[in-house]
């Protein structure tokens, strides 16, 4: 199937942006509690997490990557990740100081990228990428339904995720200190 010409990579990564609110409309749905509505939150979740695979392996194929695409798609993620977590921390199912934690680093890193872009963009790394990946599964077994007893799964999961946010923050800062 051939895709048509004016769809993107970067289309794809500006879709994922605007149907966020889809996913935390669902989270909320009916004060939250409405089993029915989280698994189709963790779905839509799921599915946008999953695109940004997508989009960056499409974008690779295909030769379109872009200064624009390789700064947005990371801006994707950061958007799709706060959304889930501000959103399960206002309905009480998830901590806000891992919430503050994760999205500090986001936004630093973010704001950090920005600041040094006259050298060129900083594309994301492996293990940004493998920390993006264990915090979309992370926060989304705080989207599911689950039953308490897998309480230490859902926190096994997301301490692997912290870990790894906060090294990977730290990795780029350092790959930066050193090409300076």
């Amino acid at each position: 199937m051939r895709v048509p010409s004016f769809i993107t990579p970067n289309t794809l990564t500006v879709t994922r942006i605007l149907l966020i609110p889809f996913g935390v409309y669902t989270l909320f749905y009916d004060g939250g509690d409405n089993t029915s509505y989280q698994l189709f939150s963790y779905a839509i979740f799921f599915t946008l997490g999953m695109t940004d695979i997508l989009d960056g392996k499409w974008a690779r194929q295909s030769n379109r990557i872009t200064a624009l695409g390789t700064f947005l798609d990371p801006v994707a993620d950061k958007a799709l990740i706060g959304a889930a977590m501000i959103s399960l921390s206002i309905l009480g199912r998830f901590p806000w100081w891992i919430t503050i934690l994760i999205l500090t680093r986001e936004i630093g890193i973010t704001l950090f990228r920005l600041f040094v872009i006259k050298g060129g963009v900083i594309p994301a790394s492996k293990g940004g990428k493998l920390k993006t990946l264990m915090q979309n599964f992370g926060v989304g077994f705080f989207i599911l339904p689950l039953p308490s007893w897998l309480d230490w799964f859902k926190y096994g999961f997301i301490s692997i995720a912290i870990i790894l946010t906060i090294t990977s923050g730290y990795d780029y800062l350092r790959s930066w200190y050193k090409k300076r």
